[in-house]
């Protein structure tokens, strides 16, 4: 006698039930700490490609970093502008060429003259070398020229001369002081950019637009679809059309995502990255236009230019001037500060 197999009963599915959408869940991923691996660098000094060195940190990522904060590019103009309006042209140095190299020396922490001769081996001029496309070769009494990428081009030896600012990690190339403010000047950018976007939306927030009334015209949705789309500008912020028929009585439904991520505390972040900033090349704020936030002001401006003259630019002038050495001539020479040809007070 054949056994009969037990049956399975099995509800039929109804008209309106549907399978279910498979649940879909995912994370914006783990903090990345800003200083991750860096250190590693630290252990290389300056790595060379058997011709020249190449600099610890990347001057192309310093020369755009330069114009990336307010506050960054405005201490590094105030110590060019005072150290120009102190300085002595010279015959052989012009007022452009001292301009370049006291730039170059604020941004990358390096600053070249080339020397140029005449016909009877003298110096005719000094010429300004941009450092972001100078590099000094394994003998460390030549350089090389190479702005031009496979038309590189090695100076005569003894021809340039080279200001830096020390580094404990190697001596062949200056490192700026301000580096370790790097992530606040970065972070400042990125407020202002974010804010920006946040305008530049249109409604200054996104939504989740929920539809839960069945319709007969497909083409509705779409054109719905396409009008959001098109009537917001371009931005970080993205409008979602959500369309699900058969819902609840509540058929349409605004939901804002951005109203809360909007409050970045955007004043707040540009103030302490502003300060970080100040810190980094210690420029009193009240030298770079800075509006105080309280009543009492940031104090006398006078008081607070003659200390920083004492303290950043006769600094910067005594590493400058080492320049004169190798020129064997005085060729960098520098009038006192005066804050007002008026009272002929000097800093």
């Amino acid at each position: 006698m054949r056994k009969r197999r037990p049956q399975r009963h099995t509800s039929p599915m109804t008209a309106t039930q549907k399978p279910g959408a498979a649940i879909e869940a995912f994370s914006f991923g783990e903090p990345v700490p800003v200083l991750s691996q860096r250190e590693v660098f630290d252990y290389l000094e300056a790595m060379h490609n058997g011709r020249w060195y190449e600099p610890p940190l990347s001057l192309n990522g310093l020369s755009r970093v330069y114009r990336a904060g307010v506050h960054h590019a405005s201490a590094i103009q105030v110590k060019r502008n005072i150290l120009r309006s102190c300085f002595i042209p010279h015959p052989k140095l012009s007022l452009a060429a001292f301009t370049g190299l006291v730039l170059d020396y604020l941004i990358f922490g390096n600053g070249y003259l080339q020397a140029v001769q005449n016909r009877l081996g003298g110096v005719l001029r000094y010429d300004h070398l941009r450092a972001k496309y100078t590099r000094r070769a394994l003998d460390l009494n030549q350089y090389w020229w190479i702005a031009q990428p496979g038309q590189e081009q090695a100076l005569p030896a003894g021809r340039v001369g080279h200001v830096m600012e020390a580094d404990i990690n190697q001596e062949i190339y200056g490192i700026p002081d301000y580096v370790g403010g790097l992530n606040s000047t970065l972070l400042n950018e990125s407020a202002t950019l974010f804010r920006r976007r946040y305008y530049e939306n249109g409604s200054h927030a996104g939504f989740i637009m929920h539809i839960t009334d069945p319709t007969q015209n497909e083409q509705d949705i779409k054109d719905l679809k396409e009008a959001l789309r098109q009537s917001k500008g371009p931005g970080n912020f993205r409008n979602l059309l959500l369309y699900t028929p058969g819902g609840s009585k509540d058929g349409v439904k605004l939901i804002p995502v951005a109203e809360v991520a909007a409050k970045d505390d955007f004043l707040s972040i540009k103030n302490v990255s502003r300060d970080d900033q100040l810190a980094s090349h210690r420029v009193p704020p009240q030298l770079m236009g800075v509006m105080p936030n309280s009543t009492g002001g940031f104090g006398d401006v006078t008081k607070a230019a003659q200390v920083f003259d004492i303290n950043e630019i006769d600094s910067i002038k005594a590493s400058l001037l080492a320049l004169n050495d190798w020129a064997g001539e005085e060729v960098i020479r520098f009038n006192p500060y005066r804050l007002s040809d008026l009272t002929g007070q000097a800093a």
